[in-house]
C-alpha cells in the first residue's frame, strides 16, 4: 500500500516540526577539496547550535566522531538537551537529498519514513551506498513506519504547499540519470502515491553551477499555500532561465483557483572560487530553513544583498525569527542551509 492510499501526505515546512536531521562533515578529501574540515565542523556547529534553539537537531555520524561532535556543538552553544547523535555514517552532508522525506496521517497524526531511492544526482559523486541507506535507519532509530517510495527522489528537487499541489523541475525530475524508465506521466503518479499530493506543478531548469540539475530548493519556495519566493537574476547568469521560471509559476493556479502571487528575490551577485571546480556556485538566498518559530537564511558577505533578502524573508515569515547564517564556504560544494538539513514534523 501506497503512503497516500494508507492515509498519509507530505506536510509543508512551515508546520509544526519535532527535529530537525542534519548529515555531520565526513573526512573525504572530495569534500571542499580537504582543507577546509576543521571550517566545516564550526559551521555545522553553529548551524546545529541555531536549530536547537527552536527544537531538537538530530546528527547522523559514525559513532567515533560523536564526542567530538558534540563538544563542537557545546562550544557553538547549542542546547545540550536539544542535540541528539546517532550512529549513522554516511558518505556526504545532503541530509535534504539522501534522507527520509517524512509524512503524516490526515487524521491520526502519525509521522511515517518514505523511503526514496538516492543516486547521488544522477551518478556523479560516488560512492552513496552509506548515503541510501539514512532512511531506513532513520525509521529504525526513532520508530517510525516505512513506505517505500518507487523510484529516485531528492528531497531538495520537490516543494510542497500543503494544499495538494508539488513544485519541480523538469531538468531534475524528468532526467534520464534519475530514473529513465519512467516518463512524465508515470513520475507525477509515484508523486501522488508516495506524498499525498494531488497535482504537480513543473518548472524548467535551474541556476549555474548547480551539481544537483537544477533542485527547486534554489530556485522558488512555498511561504504559504498559495505564496511563491521566486529567485530572479539581474546578471546574465541565470536571467533567462529564471524569466522562464517566473512565467511558468504566474501561469499556475493556487488552491483556490487563482494565480499564485509570485514575489521576486534578486539572486546574490555571481559568487566565484578561482579555481574551483564550480565556476559559479549556486548561491541562493531560497535555500532557507523553516524551524519552529524562526528561519535560518543563507548569507554571502554580501552586506546589501544579504540584508535585503532578510528583510525580503521576514516580510514572508513576520511571526518567525529570522537569523542569518554565513553560508559563503558552504556554498562551495553546491549548497547551503536547507540542502543540508530535512525536517521531521511533529505527530
Amino acid at each position: 500500500m501506497s503512503a497516500a492510499a494508507a492515509g498519509f501526505t507530505m506536510p509543508p515546512e512551515w508546520s509544526p516540526q519535532e527535529a530537525v536531521w542534519l548529515s555531520w562533515p565526513v573526512d573525504d578529501p572530495r569534500h571542499w577539496g580537504g582543507a577546509k574540515r576543521d571550517t566545516m565542523w564550526a559551521k555545522f556547529a553553529e548551524i546545529a547550535a541555531t536549530i536547537s534553539r527552536h527544537e531538537i537537531v538530530r546528527i547522523n555520524a559514525p559513532g567515533g566522531d560523536h564526542a567530538a561532535i558534540a563538544a563542537a556543538c557545546n562550544r557553538a552553544k547549542a542546547v545540550p538537551e536539544h542535540v541528539q547523535l546517532f550512529d549513522h555514517p554516511h558518505n556526504d552532508v545532503w541530509c535534504r537529498d539522501h534522507g527520509p522525506i517524512f509524512v503524516k496521517h490526515r487524521e491520526t497524526g502519525e509521522v511515517a519514513v518514505t523511503d526514496w531511492e538516492f543516486n547521488a544526482w544522477g551518478g556523479k559523486f560516488p560512492p552513496w551506498d552509506l548515503d541510501n541507506t539514512i532512511p531506513a535507519r532513520i525509521a529504525e532509530a526513532i520508530g517510525k513506519r516505512v513506505f517505500k517510495g518507487g523510484m529516485i527522489l531528492e528531497g531538495g528537487a520537490i516543494e510542497i504547499n500543503g494544499n495538494g499541489q508539488l513544485l519541480t523541475t523538469e531538468a531534475v525530475l524528468l532526467n534520464p540519470n534519475r530514473n529513465p524508465r519512467l516518463d512524465r506521466g508515470d513520475i507525477e503518479q509515484v508523486l501522488r502515491d508516495g506524498l499525498g499530493v494531488s497535482e504537480i506543478l513543473w518548472l524548467k531548469q535551474g541556476i549555474e553551477g548547480d551539481d544537483t540539475d537544477g533542485h527547486i530548493d534554489d530556485l522558488a519556495r512555498f511561504t504559504d499555500a498559495r505564496t511563491i519566493l521566486a529567485c530572479i537574476d539581474r546578471s546574465a547568469h541565470n536571467r533567462s532561465i529564471l524569466n522562464d521560471n517566473l512565467a511558468r509559476m504566474r501561469s499556475h493556479l493556487g488552491p483556490n483557483g487563482r494565480p499564485f502571487e509570485v514575489v521576486e528575490i534578486p539572486l546574490p551577485e555571481a559568487c566565484e572560487v578561482p579555481g574551483w571546480r564550480l565556476p559559479v556556485l549556486p548561491a541562493s538566498y531560497v535555500n532557507f530553513l523553516i524551524v519552529n518559530g524562526g528561519v535560518l537564511v543563507p548569507t554571502f558577505r554580501q552586506r546589501a544583498n544579504d540584508d535585503r533578502a532578510r528583510g525580503m524573508i521576514r516580510e514572508m515569515f513576520p511571526d518567525r525569527e529570522i537569523t542569518g547564517i554565513d553560508c559563503l564556504d558552504l556554498v562551495e560544494e553546491g549548497g547551503t542551509l536547507h540542502c543540508i538539513s530535512q525536517q521531521q514534523p511533529e505527530e
